[in-house]
Formats: C-alpha cells, sequence, structure tokens
C-alpha cells in the first residue's frame, strides 16, 4: 500500500495516522473497522467477482466503501497494518458448524499480529458477531471483551485423530472459544493471501456454504450492539442484549438501510441468485 492508500483506508476507519504500531493503536484500529466496514456478502448474490489481490481488496473496501467476509475484510485489514508497521501473519482456520463438525480447510482467514511493544494479537475483523478487540494470542485464560468471554486452548485430536504442528503444541492448532463454544480452530502456519483462493471459490459457489444461501450485512454499532440486514428483516441488538426486529416492505427502504445504516450504495436489491440447492 501506497501512503494515499493508507491515509484513505484510515479516514474510511475515522482515524488519524498513528505515530508506532503499539497495541493500543491496534485495539482502536479493530473497534473503529467492525463499526465502519460491514461484514456482508452481498458480492456473491450480486454476481460480482471476489478476486484476493491487495488492489482488488482495497478498491472495493476503500474505494467503494463496501464490505466483505473474512477474506476481504481480514485482508484488506492486514494489509493496513503491515503497512502501518505491524507484524502480520495470515491464519487459516476451520469453523465450526453443526454438531461442533470442523469446516472446510481455508475455510476463515484470521490475523496474528505483533506490536512494537510487545506479545501477539489474534485481530479478526471478519467473522461476524466476535470480539470486539483483538486477543492475547498467547493467553490461555479467559479472556473478557465485549463480544463475550474468549479463550484460545490448544485444539485437541480432530475426527482423523490429527491435531496439526507435528503432534508438538508450540505448533499444535488453537481453538478459539466464545462464551464456552468454539468458533473456529486456528493453524499457526502463515500462509499468503493466494492461499486463500479455493476458499473463496467454496463459499462463493458450494450450494452447502451458508453464504451462497442467504443474505447478511452486518456491522458494530457505536454503543457496542450490533445491527445487520438478513434479506429484508432488520435486526438491531443493544450492548445489554436486547433486540428488535422487523421486516422491511419496499425495496426502497431496503435500498436507505443499506445506505444510511451501513453507508453502501446500491441501485437495486439484492437477491439470493436462483439456482442455490439445499443442504445435502
Amino acid at each position: 500500500m501506497n501512503s494515499a492508500e493508507v491515509d484513505a483506508y484510515l479516514r474510511r476507519l475515522g482515524v488519524e495516522h498513528p505515530a508506532w504500531p503499539t497495541v493500543d493503536v491496534l485495539r482502536e484500529l479493530h473497534l473503529r473497522h467492525l463499526r465502519a466496514v460491514p461484514f456482508e456478502n452481498l458480492s456473491i448474490h450480486l454476481g460480482e467477482e471476489i478476486v484476493l489481490e491487495e488492489k482488488r481488496l482495497l478498491d472495493k473496501v476503500v474505494g467503494a466503501r463496501r464490505g466483505g467476509f473474512c477474506y476481504e475484510l481480514n485482508g484488506a485489514f492486514g494489509a493496513l497494518l503491515a503497512a502501518l508497521g505491524y507484524d502480520v501473519a495470515l491464519l487459516a482456520g476451520r469453523v465450526y458448524g453443526d454438531e461442533e463438525r470442523l469446516g472446510i480447510p481455508y475455510d476463515h482467514l484470521a490475523l496474528r499480529v505483533r506490536t512494537v511493544d510487545g506479545g501477539d494479537w489474534l485481530a479478526d475483523v471478519g467473522f461476524g458477531a466476535h470480539s470486539h478487540l483483538p486477543l492475547a494470542f498467547g493467553e490461555r485464560g479467559e479472556q473478557e471483551d465485549p463480544g463475550g468471554t474468549f479463550r484460545i486452548v490448544e485444539a485437541q485430536p480432530d475426527a482423523a485423530g490429527v491435531r496439526g504442528g507435528h503432534d508438538t503444541v508450540e505448533a499444535a492448532d488453537l481453538d478459539v472459544i466464545r462464551d464456552g463454544r468454539p468458533q473456529y480452530r486456528l493453524e499457526v502456519r502463515p500462509r499468503v493471501l493466494g492461499d486463500f483462493t479455493a476458499g473463496v471459490w467454496w463459499h462463493s459457489t458450494s450450494p452447502v456454504s451458508h453464504f451462497t444461501r442467504s443474505l447478511v450485512c452486518s456491522r458494530v454499532t457505536e454503543d457496542g450492539g450490533r445491527i445487520t440486514l438478513s434479506g429484508r428483516r432488520l435486526t438491531v441488538t443493544g450492548a445489554d442484549g436486547t433486540r428488535e426486529e422487523r421486516e422491511l416492505g419496499t425495496d426502497e427502504e431496503v435500498l436507505g438501510v443499506y445506505r444510511e445504516r451501513f453507508g453502501i450504495e446500491l441501485g437495486s436489491v439484492p437477491t439470493v441468485r436462483g439456482g442455490i440447492g439445499q443442504d445435502g
């Protein structure tokens, strides 16, 4: 990223250029990103190509003021952090689904970030409802966060009897747990952005991916709650857990919510693409 692209990205987040890549700055950038840049899968249903190249990600997230899903959001955020002087590694994860079954390889992209004032942090602005602030990567106890109580623990063997990392504790896979439930399993080996191309393709095309079967646009609100538009259902969740839901009637209402609550300008209302099957 060049300096103009960095400045434009920081303007999108509403922050000044930081002097040093510290943990306090990382925490602010992480939270501002969750508030400003929505988690959304609209491209899949608008027929837009998702390309894992830095320029294309910046064109979408910064230039077009759109959001994206994990590969796009954490890919772009990782590029920004690296440009600001952080030591950033892309990590591959597998998301826990029904009955705690693990998803496909390269199911998720998260970031391990090292700051100048010490410590490694798990940054993730692309998992929907998750931690609002980075998690201490090496901490194995409970970590309290506005998004819940989190733990990062060494993973037990999976269904194939493998725990990853050649069965050594230092290189073992890690499970990220929120409020007692496993969210995803991380490999600690660093990856490059292009490694996740197969995951993007699968989630964009497979009839069993939840991204192809539903529409979602969601972000953290300024009071620590969350606002989500799923198709035509608008859900506003307060920081205290209270929920308000309503169905939007007209296309104008839907486009207005995308524009006013998420900052996304659309020419037409996205709908789930036809021909997508059900779980098999």
